[in-house]
């Protein structure tokens, strides 16, 4: 299986806000996209980026522990992917995402800004991290990332 192209929508899933994040058609870059609250019609208005983006597939980090466990945070992405399948028309994924807010926040904080002031932009930089790890992984292993989410 080789890489097939189209625009992935990452998604980092926060109790208080939700990261997003794309990347162009051919995956070469992932870029940030404006971070939501999460509660009341976020899961609408990550389809309407689905269907403005004309996005092929979403990619939902799914937070382990460390030592590769699913515990509750996990379970609560999971439950969010499950109705976010529900709500686009396209497939939803969950990959393995240990250590990307960490990331981000290293990233942002080498580049001068505050992480308290830039819990927004983190999110959003960690959903960036998570679609493009999905993608490089997807391009050089021929293999999609992660796991389908399956509508109950």
């Amino acid at each position: 299986m080789t890489f097939t192209r189209g625009v992935r929508i990452g998604v980092d899933v926060g109790s208080v806000r939700i990261g997003l994040a794309k990347c162009d058609p051919d995956g070469i870059l992932a870029t940030p996209l404006p971070a939501i609250r999460r509660g009341e019609g976020d899961l609408a208005a990550i389809a309407r980026l689905v269907d403005e983006y004309q996005a092929r597939e979403v990619i939902v980090g799914l937070p382990l522990a460390l030592d590769g466990e699913a515990r509750l945070a996990a379970a609560s992405v999971t439950e969010f992917a499950t109705g976010l399948a529900s709500a686009v028309s396209v497939p939803v994924r969950l990959v393995d995402e240990r250590l990307s807010t960490v990331a981000a926040q290293r990233r942002l904080h080498s580049a001068g800004r505050d992480t308290r002031s830039s819990r927004s932009a983190i999110d959003s930089a960690a959903a960036t991290l998570i679609v493009q790890s999905a993608v490089d992984f997807e391009k050089s292993t021929g293999k999609r990332p992660g796991r389908m989410v399956v509508n109950p």
